[in-house]
């Protein structure tokens, strides 16, 4: 046993799933392995840093143009000492582009605060201004006849704000109204779409934070009725949009597993043995889980199912090996069940996690955790090799190819040098060749039966035909003799007539 845990090496240190900033939370692939406080404030530096950048250039620009009119124009004062009155012209004309391009900046630079600002101003004149965008520019999710998960979010969320009086009434109108400025900004990237969900939800858990006097949990529990009214609302505007290549990145994703189909349990090092029926049914319901993920629309549904999904596994492990499960463990599990799953889109729902989740639920808890296990172990998939199995190049090749099966390969003894070779690399393929054995021997149980069948219809139709013969045969050896018959009268060789009494006759009684 430990040659084979030597011999692979798929293991991450908890350490490297924190943030890279050091602050404690959980990273992310996707920001670069900070945590999503820390992305934000790296992007929000980096952005402020590009402004700055572009401002400098203008500010560069605009005095070079200036120096260039400067000298232009004393040259042509020289020259044409008599006209100078049309002489600003040229330069209100090199000026209009500059301006242009400082409008832009500026609009650029104020974009997000107005943003956030027009959701929370307390000004009334803003509330006229959206019901007239509203009534002008309709949200498709509100134009659309809504579906029946759509309404019933919509009927639980006012329920909800129900108990919160007053303040349940503010957040429902901030609620609606940001909808309605999302559904039109469709040019927007993923990464804007991100900010202002984000965003929104920054400030809104601020302003609950101050309702509340410092209750996380009731910040919380409204920030996650939040969440699921407004991503079930925007679901099919932001998940997967056309301005990423998120579908592109699925349909290589499947195309991986489907190619890595080959890789067994053993493989992967994984502490489950599904020969143990308890084992067999967490693993079951663990690619269960982690399938029906895509059919949750908000994120912190599609978490609960990872979290359902990790349960799982950690009890799968548990259960084969009489103790609690560790985290080395859990990784390779996980892997093996992305592996057997192939999870549709898959990294659209990352994505989407990622971008639309309430972050404090990926910085930290098991929520958090088990997320970010999912995605080293997607990342583990796209970059799985040779080396990271144990397999030569070669024997890596000929399985990726087809050309080859570990199940039926003739150094298959080599995979635990420490024991005997398990009888069984895999329970599916176990069943499935145990199903193909029953399906021969069907088979030739019914080659047989029809030959039967067919002797015997052989037989039932050469039947008539030789009892036709011995029937013939008889007749031929016994014909058949008819004798002539003689007719005589009843009595007519009766001797005994003579002695017969005489007839009975009738007397006459006189009275």
């Amino acid at each position: 046993m430990s040659q084979r845990t030597e011999r692979r090496g798929i293991h991450v240190d908890q350490s490297d799933l924190l943030c890279k900033k050091g602050c404690g939370y959980y990273g992310n692939a996707a920001w670069q392995g900070l945590c999503s406080k820390c992305w934000r404030e790296e992007y929000q530096r980096v952005r402020q840093k590009q402004i700055q950048d572009d401002w400098a250039l203008a500010e560069k620009l605009q005095r070079e143009e200036e120096a260039a009119y400067a000298s232009s124009h004393v040259a042509q004062t020289q020259s044409h000492s008599q006209s100078t009155a049309p002489q600003p012209l040229p330069g209100h004309a090199s000026m209009g582009p500059f301006s242009k391009f400082e409008e832009k900046k500026t609009n650029e630079k104020t974009r997000k605060v107005t943003t956030v600002k027009k959701f929370f101003s307390p000004s009334s004149r803003t509330a006229p201004k959206k019901e007239t965008q509203e009534g002008k520019t309709p949200s498709p999710s509100i134009s659309r006849h809504a579906s029946f998960e759509t309404d019933q979010v919509t009927k639980d969320f006012v329920e909800f704000l129900k108990n919160l009086q007053k303040p349940g009434r503010e957040i429902h109108k901030q609620c609606r109204a940001f909808i309605v400025n999302m559904s039109s900004k469709k040019d927007l990237s993923a990464d804007e779409l991100s900010e202002c969900v984000q965003d929104f939800y920054q400030n809104m858990a601020d302003r609950l934070m101050s309702h509340f006097k410092g209750s996380s949990d009731s910040v919380e529990q409204v920030m996650d009725q939040v969440e699921k009214y407004i991503m079930t609302r925007l679901y099919k505007s932001v998940f997967c949009p056309e301005t990423t290549d998120d579908e592109k990145k699925d349909l290589a994703t499947q195309k991986r597993i489907r190619a890595l189909h080959w890789v067994t349990i053993q493989m992967l090092c994984v502490s489950m043995d599904e020969e143990i029926p308890e084992v067999s049914e967490n693993v079951v319901k663990a690619i269960t889980d982690v399938i029906e993920m895509d059919s949750k629309r908000v994120p912190r549904d599609k978490l609960g199912c990872i979290t359902s999904c990790s349960k799982h596994i950690f009890s799968a492990i548990r259960i084969t090996k009489n103790e609690p499960a560790s985290a080395d463990d859990f990784l390779p599990a996980l892997i093996y069940i992305v592996l057997k799953a192939n999870p549709p889109r898959l990294q659209s729902n990352i994505q989407y996690i990622t971008r639309f989740c309430n972050p404090s639920r990926l910085m930290t808890g098991e929520d958090g955790y088990y997320f970010t296990n999912l995605c080293c172990a997607a990342a583990f998939i796209e970059k799985l090799d040779a080396q990271s199995l144990n397999l030569s190049p070669e024997e890596f090749e000929r399985y990726m190819s087809g050309q080859a099966s570990p199940r039926f390969n003739s150094t298959e003894a080599d995979w635990s040098q420490a024991g005997p070779a398990p009888a069984v690399t895999n329970p599916v393929l176990a069943q499935l060749n145990h199903n193909l054995e029953l399906l021969s021997g069907l088979s030739s149980r019914q080659e047989t039966l029809m030959e039967a069948a067919q002797s015997l219809q052989a037989d039932l139709l050469s039947w008539p035909e030789g009892v036709q013969r011995e029937v013939n045969d008889i007749l031929e050896k016994y014909p058949l003799e008819i004798l002539p018959r003689e007719v005589s009268a009843i009595d007519a060789n009766n001797m005994d007539n003579d002695n017969l009494p005489p007839p009975l006759m009738p007397q006459v009684f006189a009275g």
